[in-house]
């Protein structure tokens, strides 16, 4: 009851008024879990036309005639109304029901049940109504706390996805947004169960053909329209669409995804939020891919779900990172946007996704051979800033702030790509703040990433004092800082010469300094170990400042 938001026959006959009629079941047991609409008593032949199913109905047998004939005609009528149960109240009428009754209520699936004792019907009506109203308040309790979590969800700076989330979870099924002519916008599955598994190979599997769509959802599915405020083509924003995938979808789900669309379809009306959905829907299964979540096996299916076709060639994984005061504030659509009409004159199929928490553009290439990596790599770095610049993330206007990082992981197949974009990620995290490139070989950052991973560890921190400290504790009090001069001349690994260019100093300036930071940190700069551990040094000091 707590779920259909009804009261079965069973539950019915179990309460007070009804037991205290003696009932007893004489046909149809094994319906008894049919659900109770309403309970409706009479007395007339022509009762059926009254009913419109799902009924109780109480009667003491005056309406159903005295001929055999007369009393199946009446039972098979009932039945084909579709009503729960007849229920006979035995006395005058009957002592006990005639078989032609017993019989037409078995022969139709009917439950039939007669009562021992006289019941007021007032008294049963009032009990049932009562276990209905209950049932369908609990109801909306549980659609309502649906639509709170939502809310909340979205309060706390969640979007969307965390919304679909919501519904799967509550479900137990996946659900699916689709745009209002079929695209799929998001794939959202649950945390168990055959559901959890693959959403988007769900979707293929049942919505994937345009004649699916165009059939309906499949049996036993929900589907609710997220409103789109207009009229028309503009009345239908997109689609909620809930297949019956791990469990059948109950009454309360479809309450529950009716509160849902409302919060969607406020969400929705924000200026391109479909093409945000849809990116950050890409986002999620590269990230997925990355973390180990999808199998190289159902990898491409999944991707040509989204409209990734690589060909047989290898594929080529790529992260761009945002620095922090780079995030587009929400507007994470007109970025991708920009970025993917700028990515059309690459010449090769490219799937882009975003990572709005963890300030990430995804990007998964397909390559005809490795020899192209680098020159697609430069015409990626290239159509990625561009998309930036034309998003107003970047360019004159925004001088002074850091510059994304673009790192280029090393191409292969789907084995290799979940591997590839981890590492890129993980490498674009670990290079902000080295000087600005078109983009970073994820081979070459190796030590970088190395250290990064180690930053946490207190040893880490304590080379780096042991290393720079004295050289650090001089700057902050004396003039001119010698740090610069330090990491300029490991820059150009000891070459005192082009240094001294790239700082324009004379030389015995240049040798004045370096001799001071020599006596500073006790070393000798022309010792191979010493340079190697002053080089690892700094590398480490950007992750443990």
């Amino acid at each position: 009851m707590e779920t259909q938001g009804g009261i079965t026959v069973q539950q019915a006959l179990e309460l007070p008024a009804l037991r205290g009629g003696l009932p007893e079941v004489v046909a149809g047991a094994d319906r008894l879990n049919s659900t109770v609409r309403w309970v409706h008593a009479g007395e007339v032949p022509n009762i059926a036309s009254l009913l419109k199913g799902g009924e109780l109905l109480l009667t003491t047998g005056v309406a159903l005639g005295t001929r055999p004939a007369e009393q199946r005609a009446f039972v098979h009528r009932l039945a084909e109304r579709g009503i729960a149960a007849l229920v006979v109240e035995l006395g005058p009428r009957f002592t006990r029901l005639p078989a032609s009754i017993v019989e037409a209520a078995r022969t139709a699936g009917l439950p039939l049940i007669q009562l021992h004792r006289e019941v007021p019907f007032v008294s049963v009506t009032e009990e049932v109504h009562t276990e209905i109203v209950n049932g369908h308040y609990a109801l909306l309790q549980q659609a309502e706390e649906v639509y709170r979590q939502c809310t909340r969800a979205l309060l706390e700076g969640g979007g969307i996805p965390q919304v679909l989330r919501i519904l799967a979870d509550f479900t137990a099924n996946p659900v699916f947004l689709e745009a209002a002519d079929g695209r799929l916008l998001y794939a959202a599955g649950t945390g168990t169960g055959p559901a959890a598994a693959d959403p988007l190979q769900v979707w293929e599997g049942l919505r994937g053909q345009r004649s699916a769509r165009e059939a309906g959802p499949p049996s036993g599915s929900v589907l609710v329209d997220v409103p789109g405020g207009g009229h028309g083509a503009g009345a239908v924003r997109a689609r909620l669409v809930m297949p019956a995938v791990s469990g059948p979808l109950l009454p309360v789900h479809r309450m529950a995804a009716e509160r849902a669309a409302g919060v969607l379809a406020v969400v929705l009306m924000q200026a391109r939020q479909e093409e945000e959905l849809a990116a950050r829907g890409r986002g999620d299964f590269l990230t997925d891919l990355a973390e180990g979540r999808i199998t190289a096996e159902d990898a491409p299916a999944q991707a040509r779900v989204l409209g990734f076709r690589p060909g047989d060639g290898p594929l080529l994984p790529v992260v761009m990172r945002l620095a922090p005061e780079l995030s587009p504030s929400g507007n994470w659509a007109l970025l991708a946007r920009a970025v993917l009409e700028e990515l059309a004159s690459v010449g090769v199929p490219v799937l882009l996704g975003v990572r709005p928490v963890e300030g990430r553009v995804p990007l998964l290439l397909g390559l005809r051979s490795e020899s192209e990596r680098t020159a697609v790599a430069d015409r990626v770095a290239g159509a990625l800033r561009a998309g930036l610049e034309r998003a107003g993330m970047s360019g004159p206007a925004r001088a002074g702030i850091h510059p994304p990082v673009v790192v280029v992981g090393v191409p292969g197949g789907w084995a290799a790509a979940s591997a590839g974009l981890r590492h890129a990620a993980e490498t674009a995290t670990a290079a902000q703040g080295l000087p600005d490139r078109p983009w970073y070989d994820a081979r070459r950052l190796d030590i970088d990433l190395l250290l990064w991973r180690l930053r946490d560890h207190p040893d880490l921190a304590a080379f780096v004092d042991r290393a720079v400290g004295p050289l650090l504790e001089h700057d902050r009090t004396s003039r001119p800082p010698l740090l610069p001069t330090l990491q300029t001349f490991l820059a150009h690994a000891g070459r005192k010469a082009e240094t001294a260019r790239e700082l324009h100093l004379n030389r015995q300036t240049l040798y004045n300094r370096l001799a001071r930071i020599s006596e500073l940190l006790g070393t000798d700069l022309d010792d191979p170990q010493t340079v190697l551990a002053l080089s690892l040094a700094l590398r480490a000091r950007r992750h443990t400042q």
